[in-house]
């Protein structure tokens, strides 16, 4: 394998060689149009038009550019895109352009050139279209003119052979040839001398011919100018020139003009002019323009120094021949000088409180020029605040005439004319710039009449509540302003120390912490007073109105929250849904959304029994009580406001459920029991067996006292009335809260003469304080307590105490 891998490669490498040795040459014409054949490259190869698709043939060339491709299905060479030899080549004789055709399977190399040849298609063309020559007159023959030549992009015969002159001429030719290293060279030679007097121009064409066929051409147009010799001298017009020029003409103004004439031409004809006397030109008055010969003023003229002037002007041409002639300057007198203000005295500022008739400022006039051009008569502009009074001769005095204001305008520009009489009359303008000084005639004013600031209650200490402004309209130390607090009055105590304002800028800080329970706003004084001498000030109202914050937790008034055993509820168990239990009262210090309650079951023995209000308190029974509820209940209400973040408060009732009144228990005995040891049972059981006898006795009595009591009811009497009853309740509720005393009345059914109890029904308070209280229970005890109320509080009643009987 390795012997026949080496053959493989020598074969290879042999067959490489001879197609690196293959060269076809071929020549195409530039400018030829794609697809264009150059030749068929397979034939000339020897190779069949099939070969080259089987053998996958292609063009490559060392720059990467296609300018040809090959057509694989006939083999012919043909140009891929438009060839433009000088683009291509530049101006090399030779433009050749090789590549390679490679073809593989073998691999084999055909090298390919393609000679693009040159086609007339540039024309000779000369760098410029027109060349000026200056020639003397007086030039000799044979002078020589070179020129730049024209340029031809073609080459070989296509290139420029020969230059010639249209139309041709006596005085020139062209000469055409080649120097060292093949440099080209172009010239026009004169033939005659020129005369300038015969023919002071001339123009020709200068044609360039290339030797294509047909040929191409370029032309350049040929000026020719004679040039002069100097053999005539400059002649003024006239003599002498008189000019008149008024006193007062400004500089550069043109006196008069003096002319000169030459008959040369060209630089001997061109006449310069300038004064002949040696003065300098910063000496003189005048100046004279050495091309045009105008005569100009340098400098202001006056009539009272000088009434005439007599100058020397000279001409000379380009070749130095010259002449001279004489001007007179007449100067005319006119009236050039206007009045002259001077000022004497000038006060400024003028402070704004000064008396009407106060002298600002003192001047006199004058007038160089005489007669009526010197008389003057001086104005002032309309002002209402000042005007102008003849002092003496030609003084004159500026005063004030009427009050003057500051703050209304601080500067006035006061402008007098003074006018003589002449023709046309002269003025001059003096402009008086008066400031007015400030005068402490302006108190403070505040941008508002009254501020109310906010700031929320319990607020860090120096916290910044507002600013307050005043600005002034005087200026500098005069509308300074600071800032302070004072008393609403005299007589009054200093301001609230809780209140501090800055003198410089007038923040307003609150010194420490307010409580909006004991305070809702706070109304100081701020005294805004100027640095000027006196002082002014003016005071403002600040009203800082305290923002409240839900920084206490409800209160709750009902059931009472101090350390006495808390009563119990009493509710029968024929109750139905909907039955009121008791109401919670409970307050809360904060305002608005921050004292909003809302009420909550938070824990109850039997969840499912009560129902406390949201809005109102009242605890009422969610179902029918039935035997299977334990008699002893013990609910938790949450108490909460409307805060962010909300405050709440807890409290504890005890709801005791009766079948009737011999079901009635001192639950805080119980306690008490609950709480003793073991050794304390004996007397325990003992004592409820004596109350249980009271109790029984009591009831007894109760039924005997209730039959009489129908008895007497039947008869018309009435224990109390219903309107009395309902008109108190409802103040009670409209209050928010139940009093202290508030009680339940245990009522039997009517229409019966049992002891069943039919409803708790609210009544006014008709015991003492001590018969209604309501202690505290804890978690853990779980139990009821009542007041003071005992069994032998209750044994002695008659009917119409124990009808009132009530628990709280």
């Amino acid at each position: 394998m390795a012997i026949a891998r080496q053959v493989l490669g020598l074969s290879a490498f042999l067959s490489l060689v001879h197609g690196r040795s293959e060269l076809l040459r071929y020549s195409v014409a530039e400018e030829g149009e794609s697809g264009s054949v150059v030749a068929n490259v397979a034939e000339d190869a020897g190779l069949a038009p099939a070969q080259l698709s089987v053998r996958r043939a292609r063009l490559a060339s060392e720059d990467g550019r296609q300018h040809f491709r090959l057509e694989r299905g006939t083999g012919r060479l043909v140009v891929a895109e438009r060839l433009d030899r000088e683009e291509l080549c530049g101006q090399a004789a030779t433009c050749t352009l090789p590549f390679e055709l490679v073809l593989t399977n073998p691999l084999q190399f055909l090298r390919v050139e393609v000679a693009v040849e040159d086609i007339n298609d540039h024309s000779p063309v000369f760098p410029e279209e027109q060349v000026t020559f200056k020639i003397p007159e007086r030039s000799d023959p044979g002078s020589r003119f070179p020129l730049e030549g024209a340029r031809d992009l073609d080459v070989g015969s296509n290139s420029i052979q020969a230059y010639s002159i249209s139309p041709e001429n006596e005085y020139f030719s062209v000469s055409f040839g080649s120097h060292s290293h093949d440099e080209k060279y172009v010239e026009l030679v004169l033939e005659k001398p020129l005369d300038r007097e015969e023919q002071t121009e001339m123009g020709f064409s200068l044609i360039a011919m290339d030797g294509g066929s047909p040929p191409r051409s370029g032309t350049i147009e040929i000026h020719i100018i004679v040039l002069d010799v100097n053999d005539n001298s400059p002649v003024f017009t006239q003599r002498v020139y008189i000019g008149k020029v008024l006193e007062n003409a400004p500089e550069g103004s043109v006196v008069l003009r003096v002319v000169a004439t030459d008959l040369d031409a060209g630089p001997n004809g061109d006449i310069s002019y300038q004064f002949s006397q040696a003065l300098s030109q910063s000496d003189s008055t005048f100046f004279i323009d050495p091309v045009s010969g105008e005569i100009k003023l340098t400098k202001p003229l006056d009539f009272e120094d000088a009434e005439k002037y007599e100058l020397s002007v000279r001409a000379t041409d380009g070749g130095g021949l010259s002449a001279i002639c004489k001007v007179l300057v007449e100067v005319v007198d006119v009236n050039d000088n206007a009045p002259e203000l001077v000022v004497s005295s000038f006060s400024s500022p003028l402070p704004e409180n000064a008396l009407p008739g106060t002298v600002v400022a003192l001047f006199n006039v004058k007038d160089r020029d005489s007669g009526a051009n010197g008389k003057i008569s001086c104005a002032l502009e309309d002002q209402l605040s000042f005007s102008l009074h003849a002092a003496y001769k030609n003084y004159y005095e500026l005063v004030t005439v009427s009050a003057l204001d500051r703050e209304e305008t601080a500067r006035y520009i006061l402008s007098v004319t003074a006018a003589d009489a002449g023709s046309p009359p002269l003025t001059t303008t003096q402009t008086f710039t008066v400031d007015i000084s400030d005068v402490n005639d302006n108190a403070p004013v505040f941008n508002q009449t009254l501020y109310t600031m906010y700031v929320r209650e319990n607020n860090v200490p120096t916290v910044l509540v507002g600013t307050v402004s005043a600005v002034d309209a005087d200026v500098g130390p005069n509308a300074k302003v600071t800032y302070s607090l004072v008393p609403a009055h005299p007589t009054k105590q200093p301001p609230c120390s809780c209140i501090s304002v800055n003198s410089e800028n007038g923040d307003v800080f609150v010194l420490r912490p307010l409580d909006y329970e004991q305070v809702k706003q706070i109304e100081v004084l701020v005294r805004a007073s100027d640095a000027g001498s006196p002082a002014l000030s003016s005071n403002v109202t600040v009203r800082l109105v305290m923002v409240d914050e839900n920084d206490n937790a409800p209160l709750v008034l009902y059931p009472s929250q101090d350390n006495s055993p808390s009563s119990s509820e009493l509710v029968p168990m024929s109750a139905e849904a909907g039955y009121l239990v008791t109401k919670v009262v409970a307050v809360d210090a904060d305002s608005g959304q921050n004292s909003w309650l809302s009420y909550h079951l938070l824990r109850a023995t039997d969840p499912g029994l009560f129902v406390v209000g949201a809005q109102s308190g009242e605890v009422q029974l969610r179902r029918p009580v039935t035997e299977r509820d334990a008699v002893k209940q013990k609910l938790v209400v949450l108490v909460r406001d409307n805060g962010q973040p909300p405050l709440s408060a807890t409290t504890s009732l005890s709801v005791l459920l009766l079948h009737d009144f011999s079901d009635v228990r001192l639950p805080h005995s119980s306690l008490a029991m609950e709480d003793e040891g073991d050794s304390l049972t004996m007397y325990l059981i003992i004592s409820l067996v004596f109350v249980s006898l009271l109790f029984l006795i009591s009831m007894a009595a109760f039924i005997t006292l209730k039959v009489c009591k129908r008895k007497e009811l039947k008869g018309g009497h009435v224990l109390y009335g219903a309107a009395n009853l309902r008109s108190g309740l409802a103040d009670a509720a409209a209050a928010g809260t139940l009093p202290h005393p508030y009680c339940y009345e245990i009522s039997l059914t009517t229409g019966s003469g049992n002891s069943e109890f039919k409803f708790l029904k609210p009544i006014l308070p008709s015991l003492p304080p001590q018969h209604c209280t309501t202690g505290g229970v804890t978690d853990e005890e779980q139990d009821f307590t009542c007041g003071p109320i005992s069994m032998e509080d209750v044994a002695p009643a008659t009917a119409e105490q124990f009808n009132s009987l009530s628990f709280k």
